[in-house]
């Protein structure tokens, strides 16, 4: 065979593995196919490096869990499991109204906690992207309800609202709206726990909205005021769905604090 004869049939080899989509230096149809590996080197490094975490995490809170549950099961206190009941204690409770009542205001305070609390942290968030001076010092004293411990924070509200000389009963007695005892009525005592918890929590979701907004580039919003855009447009159409990830990750972990906060 010429080396002409050669070339020619080995251009006719090379196209006709082409048409059946095998490159010019790939396995052929009766080529045995490599052995994929399970697990890679990385994956199991990284394995062991999260195991200790996690079973940390187990030892941590999967033993309490298991511990409640076993308790809930039976007729005993802190010290003595004491006698098996099985779903009795359950029972007990689904028909006791003042559980009812418990869990329906748990519901309302996690609602108004993690939307309250965004909406008041995402209208100051987008409020320090406009042009005032010192952005900085407003960032700074909008952080003191979150910067400050919980206890100064209760020890000013109950300076505010707790006895009928408190501040803000006085005030809406010399308005002529009556000396109102915000913790003695049940309803005005719901009120100011979901009130505090937003006044508690609104400067972690301005600082999470103000992350977001932060990687929110200008020439949109440009771009979106040149085809005459308003600014209820703007924010609905890009600011929304630009910070939605951060948005819908603040809620969950402001969820996760509002539930801890009746544990």
């Amino acid at each position: 065979m010429t080396s002409t004869q050669a070339r020619s049939t080995g251009v006719i080899n090379g196209l006709s593995r082409a048409r059946k989509g095998v490159g010019l230096g790939g396995r052929g149809e009766g080529a045995p196919r490599p052995r994929r590996r399970r697990f890679s080197r990385t994956a199991v490094t990284m394995a062991a490096l999260v195991l200790p975490s996690v079973v940390l995490v187990v030892l941590i809170y999967g033993y309490p869990a298991f511990y409640a549950a076993f308790q809930s099961l039976h007729n005993g206190n802190l010290v003595d499991a004491g006698q098996f009941v099985g779903f009795q204690n359950y029972s007990i409770d689904f028909h006791n109204s003042v559980f009812w009542q418990s869990a329906i205001f748990t519901v309302i305070y996690c609602i108004v906690g993690v939307f309250g609390s965004w909406i008041v942290g995402l209208g100051l968030a987008l409020l320090l992207r406009q042009k005032i001076h010192t952005p900085g010092l407003f960032k700074t004293l909008l952080l003191l309800p979150w910067v400050v411990p919980v206890v100064v924070t209760a020890t000013a509200w109950k300076w505010l609202v707790a006895t009928p000389t408190s501040w803000i009963p006085r005030l809406t007695e010399d308005l002529g709206l009556g000396q109102q005892l915000f913790l003695a009525s049940p309803g005005l005592a719901r009120v100011i726990v979901c009130v505090y918890k937003v006044w508690l929590s609104f400067p972690f979701m301005m600082l999470m909205a103000s992350a977001a907004l932060a990687g929110v580039e200008g020439d949109i919003y440009e771009a979106a005021r040149v085809d005459g855009a308003s600014s209820w447009q703007q924010f609905r159409r890009i600011t929304m769905p630009m910070i939605a990830r951060s948005t819908y990750i603040s809620w969950i972990l402001m969820f996760i604090f509002c539930i801890g906060d009746f544990q």
